[in-house]
């Protein structure tokens, strides 16, 4: 089967000052464009009118970490480096609870001039953290302390806050409150679940009162989700792989309810995956990760429940609580979704693999979309408003 899909249909002109640099004072003040085969204008103070009834929300808990942190060769020259995914230990829990050494794969700063096995400081604070180039081919980066801090604590003291490249500016204080959603939880994610960044308890109270319930699930989220699509055919993207968690509850929850709607695009790839692990273990396949063109090379006749249900009896098997696993799913206009019946997300960059994750809900109408949202001065990306998508039939 040969696959093929044009970057350059995902294009629109979107001007610098439309990209929202700032947060509004107050998160659930964004606007919120509805689409449920017509386009209506509203504020994210009243996403209770637009959902159905029997609805969970499947939200994303991740946490983002400081995960930016300032290296100095003796020489003096900089070593910027971005931790990415831990290795040893490879387990998000155990990795944060360490209390003298780790290593992460990353991105690095300046990198042709740090040598390997070169053992180099804090630019600022050279006594409290050493890092070690253990593996300049992979970018694994070992990390050492001896100031009896956990990894997560240590992060607290001398790391930054990534923030998205697109916003063109430096972290600020403010910034450690309003790049994280008031639900996040699990550390681990070096980019932010944006679409979860306007609830507020207000929102969920008024949630509450109409029975809408929750379920939550981790994603932590990569700085691939930034990666620009570089090839003409999507298809050749190198679509990064992200480590997930979902409960044995959050399961039994999501087969509870009529209308699922995910809470953000890293919610929607992990519902999607849900399906294909359920798949796998149908075939007696134990792999854990879903592959970026495996739903167009694999079929089945599940229903999205089945596939819950036979996630859920191979947790019990195992005596697990939760299943982990990770996906490079790329979700393109002509998938089949078969987890939702809407999804709540910002507004996504031009030619991004998040856009076309888009059009897999709405179709071609995201032109419509996109372009009533720039007529109508909506916020675009992190920072920027919000949408609720009912998926088109």
């Amino acid at each position: 089967m040969t696959l093929a899909l044009s970057k350059s249909e995902f294009y629109f002109d979107l001007p610098s000052h439309r990209i929202a640099k700032y947060p509004l004072e107050q998160r659930d003040t964004s606007k919120l464009l509805v689409y449920n085969g017509e386009v209506k204008h509203s504020s994210f103070a009243n996403l209770d009118m637009f959902l159905p009834d029997d609805t969970v929300l499947v939200m994303n808990n991740a946490k983002v970490i400081p995960a930016r942190l300032y290296f100095q060769r003796e020489t003096g020259a900089l070593i910027e480096v971005l931790l990415l995914e831990p290795i040893s230990p490879a387990n998000y829990e155990e990795v944060f609870n360490t209390d003298a050494q780790c290593s992460w794969k990353c991105i690095i700063g300046n990198s042709k001039k740090w040598k390997e096995d070169e053992i180099i400081s804090l630019h600022d604070n050279e006594n409290l953290l050493n890092a070690r180039l253990i593996n300049r081919e992979n970018r694994i980066v070992e990390l050492s302390w001896s100031c009896g801090l956990t990894f997560t604590e240590l992060l607290k003291k001398v790391g930054e806050l990534p923030l998205p490249p697109y916003l063109n500016r430096d972290t600020e204080i403010g910034d450690n409150e309003t790049y994280q959603t008031v639900f996040a939880k699990q550390e681990g994610s070096v980019a932010a679940p944006t679409a979860g960044l306007h609830f507020t308890e207000e929102v969920f109270k008024k949630l509450d009162e109409k029975n809408v319930i929750r379920a939550e699930i981790t994603l932590h989220v990569g700085a691939g989700t930034f990666l620009p699509v570089k090839e003409e055919n999507v298809l050749d993207h190198d679509m990064h792989r992200e480590y997930f968690e979902v409960t044995r509850n959050a399961l039994s929850i999501l087969k509870s309810k009529k209308n699922r709607i995910a809470v953000g695009t890293t919610s929607l790839r992990v519902l999607e995956s849900l399906y294909w692990l359920g798949v796998q273990l149908s075939a007696n396949k134990e792999e854990y990760v879903v592959n970026k063109l495996e739903p167009y090379r694999t079929s089945s006749g599940l229903s999205y429940n089945e596939a819950l249900a036979i996630i859920e009896s191979h947790l019990i098997d195992k005596g697990l609580e939760k299943l982990q696993a990770a996906t490079e799913i790329l979700i393109l206009p002509y998938y089949k979704l078969k987890s939702i019946n809407g999804l709540i997300t910002n507004f996504h960059l031009p030619e991004s693999t998040l856009l076309m994750l888009i059009a897999s809900v709405v179709g071609n109408r995201w032109k419509e979309i996109y372009g009533e949202a720039l007529e109508e001065d909506y916020r675009f990306l992190s920072y920027g408003d919000s949408s609720l998508l009912f998926v088109n039939e």
